[in-house]
Order: structure tokens, then sequence, then C-alpha cells
């Protein structure tokens, strides 16, 4: 399993020193980034936690998947790895 987890459905005032702490419940933490949006410089609704090794990361998966955070249910799923090539878009194609 990969130590990197997905965290979606988070409420948009979620910092990063929150998520860590309730992470930490399941082992140790290595990162916490929350993206933001590049024109708007607002949170985007998600974020991703390194865990320390594989079995931390499985702890938190089971722990905090579905778990109430003000108010909403987040989703935790291990972090899939970017392809070489993926996103972008939005090209003209000219």
């Amino acid at each position: 399993m990969n130590t990197k987890l997905f965290v979606g459905n988070l409420p948009f005032r979620t910092t990063e020193a929150e998520l860590e702490q309730l992470f930490r419940q399941a082992g140790e933490v290595v990162s916490v980034a929350i993206p933001t949006d590049r024109e708007t410089g607002r949170k985007r609704g998600f974020a991703f936690v390194e865990m320390a090794d594989d079995a931390q990361a499985d702890a938190a998966c089971k722990a905090f998947n579905g778990h109430q955070l003000d108010g909403r249910e987040i989703v935790v799923n291990p972090a899939k790895e970017r392809t070489v090539g993926a996103g972008g878009g939005g090209g003209r194609g000219r």
C-alpha cells in the first residue's frame, strides 16, 4: 500500500495542522498538503497526507474514511500515483 493518502470532501476551513493532529492518532505523519486554486488561492477541498509506513497508512484509512470533520464525512483512500503526461488539458489545439 502507498503511504500517501488522498483525503477528500474536506471542509474548506480545515488547516494542515488540524489534519496532522487527526492523522497522528493512526501513526507518524510525514507530511500534509492542502492544494489551493492557482487563481483564487482558495483551498480545493482535498488534501494529501503522507504516513511513515504502509501499516500506519492502512490504519489511517480504516480509522478516518467516513469520519465526520466539521459536519462533513471525509473520504480517505490511498493516493494514486500521477502518470507522466497526466493532467493539463485545456489547450485549444491549433
